[in-house]
């Protein structure tokens, strides 16, 4: 087609996310209050995984 031939497209200077708005993952907020059993549940398997690796090493 043609169209982009003119056009110099610089990829390496696209914006990166900054390391402070970058996070880990983990949920900050949480209310007990508000957890109901599939919150609980979730809580505990991931509290039994991350003892499971916690072993291994």
């Amino acid at each position: 087609m043609g169209r982009a031939q003119g056009q110099k497209h610089n990829k390496g200077s696209l914006p990166q996310v900054p390391k402070n708005l970058k996070t880990d993952g983990k949920d900050v907020e949480y209310s007990s209050e508000l957890a109901d059993h599939a919150d609980l549940e979730a809580q505990s398997r991931a509290n039994a995984a991350n003892q499971r690796v916690k072993n291994r090493k």
